[in-house]
C-alpha cells in the first residue's frame, strides 16, 4: 500500500528584507513573511492588502526565497498567520533552519501550538480597534518571557482599558508589554507622556517603518 505524504502549502502575500518596525528587534535587519488572509477587521489595520490575494506556495520554495535575502531575523506576519494551519510547519522549519523567528499575532488564535522556539509578538485589542470581542484571554497565561504582548491605543478609553488590563492579568509579570499609538490617531507624544506619568511597567513603541518610509514594510 502506497503513502501519501502531504506537501505543506501556504498562500503568501509577500516576502521581503527591511528592518523591523517593531517590539525588541526594532531596527534589525529581517526577513518578512506576510501571509494571506485575517478574521479581524481592526478599524486601523494598515495591512488590508493581505486579506485577500497572495500566491499559493510549497514550504520548500517558501524557505528558499528566504533563504535567498541572507539575513538571520525572521518575522512571520500576516494578516493573521495563525489563520493557516501551515504556518506551524512553517515557524519549526525556519527554527529548524537556525534562524531567530518571531510570530505577528492577533491575540484573537489559539498560540498554544507555536513551536516553543518562536517568538510571540500577541496583540490585545482595545475598545478602539473594534475587535476587543475577538481576544482569547486563554492566551494570556501561555505567554512567557520570550514573547512580548501589544496593545494598540487610538484614544484615552484605550489607554484606560490597556491600564485596567495591565493590572487585572499582571501583564508585565508575564512578558514585555508594549503600548503604541495609532498613527494618525493618537499623537505620540500624548501616549508617552501618559506611560511616565502613571509610571507603567510597559515600553513606549512607535512603528519605525513609517517613521522611515510611511508603509507596512517593518511589521
Amino acid at each position: 500500500m502506497s503513502t501519501r505524504q502531504t506537501v505543506t502549502r501556504l498562500r503568501v502575500t509577500e516576502i521581503f528584507a527591511s528592518v523591523q518596525g517593531e517590539a525588541s528587534r526594532a531596527g534589525l535587519p529581517t526577513v518578512f513573511v506576510r501571509l494571506t488572509g485575517c478574521p479581524l477587521r481592526c478599524v486601523w489595520c494598515d495591512t488590508e492588502y493581505a486579506f485577500n490575494g497572495g500566491q499559493t506556495r510549497d514550504l520548500s520554495t517558501i524557505l528558499d526565497e528566504i533563504a535567498s535575502h541572507g539575513l538571520h531575523h525572521i518575522c512571520v506576519t500576516g494578516g493573521e498567520p495563525l489563520a493557516q494551519k501551515g504556518c506551524l510547519d512553517l515557524l519549526t522549519a525556519l527554527c529548524d533552519a537556525g534562524y531567530d523567528v518571531s510570530l505577528e499575532t492577533s491575540g484573537a488564535l489559539d498560540i498554544a501550538t507555536v513551536d516553543p522556539r518562536v517568538s510571540r509578538i500577541m496583540d490585545l485589542k482595545a475598545p478602539g480597534s473594534g475587535e476587543a470581542d475577538k481576544n482569547r484571554w486563554d492566551n494570556l497565561p501561555q505567554l512567557t518571557a520570550r514573547d512580548e504582548l501589544k496593545i494598540v491605543i487610538a484614544n484615552a478609553d484605550d489607554y484606560a482599558w490597556a491600564c485596567e488590563q495591565l493590572t487585572t492579568h499582571a501583564l508585565a509579570a508575564r512578558c514585555p508589554v508594549l503600548f503604541s499609538p495609532v498613527a494618525g490617531e493618537l499623537a505620540p507624544a500624548d501616549l508617552a507622556e501618559w506611560i511616565v506619568r502613571d509610571r507603567l511597567p510597559v515600553r513606549f513603541q512607535m512603528q519605525l517603518h513609517k517613521v522611515l518610509w510611511a508603509d507596512a514594510r517593518g511589521k
